[in-house]
């Protein structure tokens, strides 16, 4: 793999090319995504890139109605509510992202622990084009 620094750039990039990447500490092995610079348990700079297998389980969610305007060019509204959760990854991290693949007008549906898988959205052309990180059902 290329050397890449640290940074929300290099970490888009990953995203680009369907890779969930986050920095692990060489010293006590913690991880973190996105990734640091440094390690905020131990203090080390002994950083290195770690891919994320992308798999976990639902450890909190919400159904928003209301969200920016950026949602509501998806057509997300009041009538077509989209989720956003909390993900408890396998490697023991948690991460925020979208949660797609469920029907967030019955919440009720929508169960903690349910086993999720990362999926990548992409949004937009040239350059404008952007890739998101959400999960879905496994």
């Amino acid at each position: 793999m290329e050397e890449r620094p640290f940074s929300d750039i290099s970490y888009r990039k990953f995203l680009d090319e369907e890779k969930l990447m986050g920095s692990k500490c060489g010293k006590c092995g913690k991880i973190y995504v996105p990734p640091r610079h440094f390690c905020h348990e131990c203090g080390s700079s002994q950083m290195e890139w770690q891919e994320i297998k992308g798999e976990g389980e639902l450890a909190a969610y919400t159904c928003i109605y209301i969200g920016p305007a950026f949602m509501a060019k998806e057509g997300y509204g009041r009538k077509n509510p989209y989720c956003t959760g909390v993900v408890s990854l396998a490697e023991g991290l948690r991460v925020v992202a979208r949660i797609e693949g469920v029907d967030a007008s019955k919440p009720e549906s929508i169960k903690i622990g349910m086993p999720m898988k990362a999926t990548f959205l992409h949004r937009g052309e040239g350059e404008k084009a952007r890739t998101f990180l959400a999960f879905e059902p496994a």
